[in-house]
């Protein structure tokens, strides 16, 4: 999972060309919310040893917010090239804009899986063998 949020965080911070395999996307995504949720927690424990829970929670969520903002990039990046994989453009996450329906348009584009082999957005990321061996072999160590 780490490999996954460093590769998109480090090595295509604001790549937004190419594709992203559902496996990229989603472990960036859980790793992303468990630092976010982790900073909140850190917030109200600094709160705790003021000794003022307000506090807390305004330093919980300035580190919330500059977190995110640092990651707003890479955010992006990693779901423009998640929609590259299904074939569709960039521009069509804007469909999450559509009141009620149109998150759970995006939700269902992002679970679905990639079209197999190359298409106007790159090779098939699934058929990159040597990126997969590289992250086993991390993996292993």
């Amino acid at each position: 999972m780490i490999e996954w949020y460093k590769k998109v965080v480090f090595e295509n911070y604001a790549n937004f060309k190419g594709r992203a395999r559902r496996s990229e996307y989603w472990y960036y995504a859980l790793a992303n919310a468990l630092i976010s949720f982790a900073l909140l927690i850190a917030g109200a424990i600094l709160g705790g040893l003021f000794g003022d829970a307000v506090t807390g929670l305004i330093i919980g969520y300035a580190l919330f917010a500059l977190y995110t903002f640092a990651t707003l990039l890479p955010s992006l990046g990693v779901i423009v090239r998640r929609l590259h994989d299904i074939g569709k453009s960039g521009w069509f996450y804007f469909v999450a804009l559509i009141p009620f329906v149109g998150g759970i348009w995006i939700l269902i584009l992002l679970c679905t899986e990639g079209e197999y082999g190359p298409n106007q957005y790159g090779p098939d990321p699934k058929n990159n063998i040597e990126e997969i061996n590289e992250i086993g072999k991390v993996e292993l160590q």
